[in-house]
């Protein structure tokens, strides 16, 4: 089978993108392992899947799949690239689109400058819909990982996030400790672990152990997750600029019961064919 491509990135948070609306096609598990392995296939964190919409007042239905070969609900920095192919290959002339998703329809739009901006969504607090393993809601939850204890903010923003702030983003223990969190028992589905710093109250450093991929250069929702997280512990103002890996995203939150507004950049980097 011949698959069409595009290879493209969000602040190095890297996509294989496939448009199944003109070339349908249907992957296995192990495909996906195959396309996103870096010394056998075209190498990429996620493959992306364009698909007709689902419901009646969006314009297309979004697939994620995680390197693993896992299909998972949401990922930020490839819904920037989305609506960016969608505008560069012609299947769209609207700036602003309505896209269809595991975890609930999400609007990206591109800007004049070339930044995209997503609405995200509502984050989600109940721990039966995040879904985590917790008697009740709290602003923090104490988690034990190899033996240590972890203070964590658990959220989800269409996918589950444990977030939690250290000192030092160079030396969290990002490698040693993510997996860990990632399959903790208390999150059934897994989770996406992020570290964060404290810059200012306008500014923080992260870094994410993101579910099935290992650590990225970026994570769009783990920089929402942890933004919200940030002004629900009173430490952050409502606009902050998240430094990644990889780049700096602009994300807004105005309290509960508001969605998230993440804006940053989509690279398309190159296009090309593989048979699988």
């Amino acid at each position: 089978m011949l698959l069409k491509f595009t290879k493209m990135h969000g602040l190095g948070n890297d996509f294989v993108v496939l448009d199944t609306l003109t070339h349908p096609v249907s992957l296995t598990s192990g495909q996906i392992r195959r396309i996103s392995d870096r010394h056998f296939g075209v190498g990429c964190d996620q493959v992306l899947l364009v698909e007709p919409p689902r419901l009646a007042d969006t314009d297309f239905y979004y697939r994620i799949f995680n390197a693993d070969g896992g299909e998972v609900e949401q990922c930020g920095n490839g819904a920037r690239c989305f609506v960016r192919y969608v505008r560069d290959h012609r299947l769209t002339d609207k700036n602003e689109i309505r896209v269809g998703t595991r975890g609930g329809v999400i609007v990206p739009r591109l800007e004049a400058d070339g930044q995209v901006t997503v609405n995200m969504g509502v984050p989600e607090f109940d721990p039966v819909r995040i879904p985590f393993a917790a008697a009740a809601r709290a602003p923090t939850y104490d988690l034990e990982a190899d033996g240590r204890r972890v203070v964590i903010s658990a959220l989800s923003l269409g996918n589950p996030h444990a977030v939690q702030v250290v000192a030092d983003i160079e030396h969290a223990p990002v490698a040693e400790e993510g997996p860990l969190i990632e399959r903790h028992a208390r999150f059934p589905q897994r989770v996406n672990a992020g570290y964060v710093q404290v810059a200012s109250r306008r500014r923080i450093l992260l870094r994410v152990y993101e579910r099935g991929a290992g650590e990225t250069l970026a994570c769009g929702t783990g920089a929402c997750a942890a933004v919200v997280a940030g002004i629900t512990r009173g430490l952050l103002d409502r606009e902050v600029t998240v430094t990644t890996r990889g780049g700096d995203l602009g994300i807004s939150w105005a309290g509960e019961g508001r969605p998230v507004m993440m804006t940053g950049p989509a690279v398309a980097v190159f296009e090309g064919e593989m048979e699988i």
